[in-house]
């Protein structure tokens, strides 16, 4: 059976890659992965520094019981193009820094104990590859930045295995399941398929093998266990290729049983109209980029989901770890994904990378119960009726189970997608909070607001508390008209953290504060607004110091709270001075609209 060990010890790693680093350990230090190619300041520096060729090495032992099988890496992620040399020889390249990649070795290695695997990694912004050819506002560091694996396999394997599920309901759920194995199987192969539900077999199937590559069962049972946001329960599927009463490979996925529809009035999800609120993320964190471990991946999924109070969650702008992505299953937490890429649209190579990503995403995510919907546009970009008819097309024939859509930011757009997909960024402070769907999309359609607020009102973590108020407020109006308007799906505020941006972007030091929280993921007063809207727990903030100093003429004036209390009773030196309700005529079609002190002196003069 397929044996897979984790290699993320023991890497050699150089900076500057030479030819001669081919066969020479010279000048290089031990490093683990996942590693970043160069650690980088909080802020003010130049973006350029991450952009160079760099070399890690590996030496290798191949246990001897397992020789007969082949040898295949698996890298999770490589930022940005890698070429990868098993003992010196060129085996293979991969374009793009946001989906996994396999190398098989066997033919390249030696027949001695050691053996060496090198990979050069090119970090620059190549014009052939998404999401680089013009500026970018985030950056893409480098390194292989994400887990290594080293299989030993069959030579025939089952290569991936897709599980849909068309119809559903507690009563009654049917399944569709693909089997994908690497080479035609004759008769001597068996494929069995079973579902577990906590890890107890409830449904088995034995397919015959002949001479196919793709094998196919369809079938259904009673009492389904559906797959919610406050109960997102997870099947098991576990494919199994047997020869001879010896299992050669196992492939294995969680799965849920769930409906998803984009419609004219909403998204639904099992049939129940869902009002989607979200925040963007970036995968990024301070100092290492995007080279963090999986407890680092589940965190950020419990910041959005508990922390953060919301039920989506947009991957901007790119395929994102699965750690972050499994997790997301585990705790119900929707999904919208999409293939890299920021506004620019580049040749005819360019966007055959960009179809290989968006191919490279689909199959590895398509089990995730949590994604619900795949972004098939770049970020932002024109119009380009034969490359997004393409893409749309090619999401379609991989995954009907999906909806499509491509993010926006102007009206009128060719739609070849199933959504109307639009980044928002009318408000800005004292207008309206949202355009009108149907001004946007100019015709009746799915419509979801993938992006608002964020660089309309950048806010840094130690700005004076008007403005972190003044943020906090923004966000409110855009949910506020959001829930007010059946025809808007959803709202995925611009963002859940600040992230480091190129120089064009920003405020100067390579930080863009858009988010809600800090690059640590410390919450500014705008991520109140989401907390407050969830009843997952008790929730208060007051939006205030309360400290006069740091107000004009000492005057306090009125108090924000965002909370999904009730009421609210306020207390100064154990003196009651009031009970405060929510504000109902100010962001009254929030779920929870803040409660606003307009006095907090009460009758404390006449116990003076």
């Amino acid at each position: 059976m397929r044996n897979r060990q984790p290699i993320n010890n023991g890497w050699l790693y150089k900076p500057h890659f030479t030819e001669e680093d081919l066969l020479s350990s010279h000048g290089f230090d031990a490093v683990r992965l996942p590693h970043t190619n160069i650690e980088l300041p909080y802020n003010g520096f130049d973006e350029k520094s991450y952009q160079f060729i760099s070399c890690y090495k590996n030496s290798f032992q191949i246990d001897k019981e397992l020789s007969h099988k082949e040898i295949v890496f698996v890298f999770e992620r490589v930022m940005n193009h890698s070429k990868v040399y098993i003992n010196g020889q060129y085996v293979t390249e991969h374009f793009g820094g946001y989906t996994p990649f396999e190398v098989n070795a066997t033919p390249y290695l030696n027949s001695s104990d050691d053996n060496t695997i090198a990979v050069v990694v090119d970090s620059t912004e190549r014009n052939d590859t998404p999401p680089f050819g013009f500026v970018v506002d985030y950056l893409t560091y480098g390194g292989i930045y994400r887990e290594v694996y080293m299989e030993y396999r069959s030579p025939v394997i089952i290569e991936n295995v897709k599980i849909a599920t068309p119809e559903v309901s507690a009563q009654h759920s049917t399944y569709e399941i693909d089997i994908f194995t690497s080479a035609p199987l004759d008769s001597s192969y068996l494929i069995k398929a079973e579902i577990l539900l906590e890890d107890e077999p409830i449904y088995t199937h034995t397919l015959p093998c002949d001479e196919t590559t793709l094998f196919s069962v369809n079938d259904g049972f009673h009492n389904t266990k559906l797959w919610s946001l406050d109960d997102p329960a997870l099947y098991q599927l576990r494919v199994q290729l047997i020869q001879n009463d010896e299992i050669l490979d196992e492939f294995s996925t969680n799965f849920g049983f769930r409906t998803v529809d984009f419609r004219n009035d909403g998204f639904y999800l099992n049939g129940e109209l869902v009002k989607l609120r979200g925040l963007n993320r970036h995968q990024s964190f301070p100092y290492v980029g995007y080279a963090i471990p999986k407890s680092a991946q589940i965190k950020d999924a419990e910041l959005l989901k508990y922390d953060l109070g919301l039920n989506c969650v947009r991957c901007s702008h790119y395929p994102q770890s699965k750690f972050f992505l499994n997790h997301c299953d585990a705790i119900g937490l929707l999904v919208f994904e999409e293939l890299p890429g920021w506004q620019h649209i580049g040749d005819e190579v360019w966007q055959e990378n960009a179809l290989i990503s968006i191919e490279e995403m689909i199959r590895r995510d398509w089990n995730h119960p949590s994604i619900i919907i795949w972004g098939v546009r770049i970020n932002e970009s024109k119009d380009s009726d034969a490359f997004y008819s393409k893409a749309n097309a090619l999401a379609h024939k991989l995954d009907s189970s999906r909806q499509t859509g491509g993010v926006r930011n102007f009206a009128g757009s060719k739609v070849f997608e199933d959504v109307y997909t639009y980044n928002d960024f009318v408000h800005r402070g004292d207008n309206i909070a949202l355009e009108a769907p149907q001004k946007i999309a100019k015709r009746k359609m799915p419509y979801l607001v993938t992006e608002h607020n964020g660089h309309m009102f950048p806010v840094k973590k130690f700005d004076v508390e008007k403005r972190r108020v003044d943020q906090a407020i923004r966000h409110a109006k855009v949910l506020d008209t959001m829930y007010e308007t059946a025809e808007i799906s959803g709202a995925i505020g611009w963002c859940m953290f600040d992230y480091n941006t190129h120089k064009d972007f920003g405020s100067g030091d390579k930080i863009c504060y858009h988010g809600v929280m800090d690059m640590f993921r410390i919450p500014k007063y705008a991520s109140a607004v989401y907390a407050s809207q969830s009843d997952l727990k008790p929730f208060m903030e007051v939006l205030s110091s309360m400290q006069i100093g740091d107000f004009e003429a000492s005057e306090l004036g009125h108090v924000m709270v965002f909370t999904n209390a009730d009421f609210i009773k306020v207390y100064k030196n154990n003196h009651l001075l009031g009970t405060f309700y929510p504000s109902t005529d100010l962001l009254k079609h929030l779920p929870h609209p803040p409660v606003i002190i307009h006095d907090l002196i009460a009758d404390l003069l006449e116990l003076v």
